[in-house]
């Protein structure tokens, strides 16, 4: 199996910083906007940003559409809501890699998988860690915070499946799509159910309006697009490993840039939680293929 240049090394760790500062620019625009109307700026520049690429694709725009508002409308608005409502950055990070062993068990459902005893061991200690997660008083005082992100994990799991079965859309179309879909959507959602729209939007600073502008450019364009350029050198097994380091930042980020304590709690239930998604992501051993005798 080839191994990683020096130069695509250094991609996935842009790529996972990326990912990993998204929590704060995240949870920084969700003090000053709303999570829908944070969501539909988000997806606003995204789509100016990926216009070019938006074009129809027969037999392909069921699958298309559907992602988009699974993803687009429902994932993202339960993160963000989850991030307005919490009282931390380190929980959010960890709770939301639960979309990993769900879209493990589902893929058991739906696409007819197996998981091996390794992997369902990855499962139990994944959500054991979340459990232990939510035994901490800073999470515990903010469960419902939790059961958003684990609701938008679960989405984002959903959403997964229905990409693995996706064929001949590339990264920035299908962003170009979701884009398109969720601002319309999340527009009216924060119209019904947000107030003091334009009170947000003019009173915000520069570095509050830098929030969406950067959720667009750094998570999407950046960490998608890096993520998708690794995915067609290296094997699914050689890189989604790859992308655990972003929730590890995203905690170092969150005491260092957002002053969150880190308890025993959060890092046994953090190492847990992780260790377990490393267990279900890691490629198991390769089958031996018998040697025939004679055979050359």
């Amino acid at each position: 199996m080839q191994g990683l240049t020096l130069g695509d090394l250094s991609l996935a760790l842009l790529a996972n910083t990326a990912w990993a500062f998204n929590f704060i620019a995240g949870k920084a625009g969700v003090t000053q906007f709303q999570p829908f109307l944070f969501t539909a700026l988000r997806f606003a520049i995204l789509l100016l940003l990926l216009l070019p690429f938006l074009r129809w694709m027969p037999g392909r725009m069921g699958g298309v559409l559907s992602i988009a508002a699974i993803q687009g409308v429902l994932h993202f608005s339960l993160i963000f809501a989850g991030l307005e409502a919490s009282g931390d950055i380190t929980s959010v990070a960890i709770a939301s890699q639960l979309y990993v062993p769900f879209s493990a068990l589902l893929a058991v459902l739906l696409l007819g998988e197996t998981l091996s005893r390794r992997r369902v061991w990855g499962i139990v200690a994944a959500f054991g860690g979340v459990l232990v997660i939510g035994f901490d008083p800073i999470v515990f005082q903010h469960l419902d915070a939790l059961f958003l992100i684990v609701a938008g994990a679960a989405a984002m799991a959903v959403a997964t499946i229905q990409m693995r079965q996706l064929r001949g859309v590339g990264v920035f179309a299908l962003q170009a799509w979701i884009a398109l879909c969720a601002v319309p959507a999340l527009a009216l959602l924060s119209l019904l159910f947000e107030q003091d729209h334009w009170t947000a939007i003019s009173t915000a600073s520069g570095l509050e309006l830098a929030a969406p502008v950067y959720s667009a450019i750094g998570a999407s364009l950046i960490g998608h697009g890096i993520v998708h350029y690794l995915l067609g050198r290296y094997p699914v097994g050689v890189t989604t490993p790859l992308m655990l380091l972003a929730p590890v930042l995203a905690v170092v980020f969150g005491v260092w840039l957002w002053g969150d304590t880190l308890s025993w709690k959060l890092v046994l239930g953090g190492a847990m939680t992780l260790a377990g998604i490393a267990i279900i992501n890691w490629p198991g051993p390769r089958p031996r293929v018998p040697v025939v005798p004679g055979a050359s």
